[in-house]
């Protein structure tokens, strides 16, 4: 199954923003190379800051470069635009940049958090940064992080914690990573309503964490009815082990 099947994105033009940690820019990717395989106009891009796209996973195309002036888009490949920041890195695309992509892609893919490579997250006051144009929001977690200290495996540590109402020893488990999944304090902040989320759970790698991501999922339908929950892996291919 294809991951935008799984996840129900949407087929007609809009944006689908993504939040959390544990491989967004991955998922990212992956969603906008099924969308420009059938041959729709693709761009993915970032509110934040993300990495430069590598081993051809994306055309690049930076604010300032001459190529700017011509189509950003062509059939059957995904661009990538933002601004050149540090080495490496790019920004937000300003907000004319931003227009024209809402104009000339069918679907606009934007990392819309940071999570500093950590597989889980608590947004600060300034987070996420979802546009307002977004049809869809997808939560990214890597089930990775089940078992493990949160103090080793959270990114926000203290608004972690208070969050989840535990110390940084605390080992994760299925229901805490419901809660910060589904908390209007959590990945669901700033989403509005059930049916416009989505949860990804990343890093299904084997039984044990395919079972870990079944539990989680489970919980976090209970507690947020209505939203499309599924488990699975990026690499070294997409595969998906469980939709809820």
């Amino acid at each position: 199954m294809r991951l935008t099947k799984a996840l129900r994105l949407p087929d007609q033009k809009g944006v689908t923003a993504i939040v959390g940690g544990g491989g967004k820019t991955s998922l990212m990717l992956r969603m906008a190379e099924e969308y420009a395989r059938r041959g729709q106009p693709v761009i993915v891009t970032t509110t934040t800051r993300i990495g430069d796209p590598k081993n051809g996973e994306a055309r690049l195309i930076l604010a300032d470069a001459p190529e700017i002036r011509g189509p950003l888009v062509s059939l059957g490949e995904v661009v990538c635009i933002g601004r050149r920041g540090a080495p490496g890195k790019l920004h937000c695309p300003g907000p004319l940049l931003w227009e024209r992509c809402l104009r000339e892609a069918e679907r606009v893919f934007t990392e819309s958090d940071g999570a500093k490579m950590m597989p889980i997250k608590a947004p600060a006051a300034h987070e996420p940064c979802i546009p307002p144009e977004a049809d869809t929001v997808v939560a990214v977690a890597g089930l990775s992080a089940l078992g493990q200290p949160i103090g080793k495996i959270g990114f926000r540590l203290e608004l972690l914690c208070e969050l989840l109402g535990v110390s940084p020893e605390t080992l994760l488990t299925p229901a805490l990573l419901a809660r910060l999944l589904t908390s209007p304090r959590g990945q669901f902040k700033g989403v509005g309503g059930a049916a416009r989320f989505r949860i990804f759970l990343n890093q299904a790698d084997d039984p044990r964490l395919t079972a870990l991501g079944v539990e989680t999922a489970e919980l976090a339908r209970r507690a947020l009815p209505g939203c499309r929950v599924v488990a699975g892996c990026l690499r070294p291919k997409v595969m998906i082990k469980a939709v809820l």
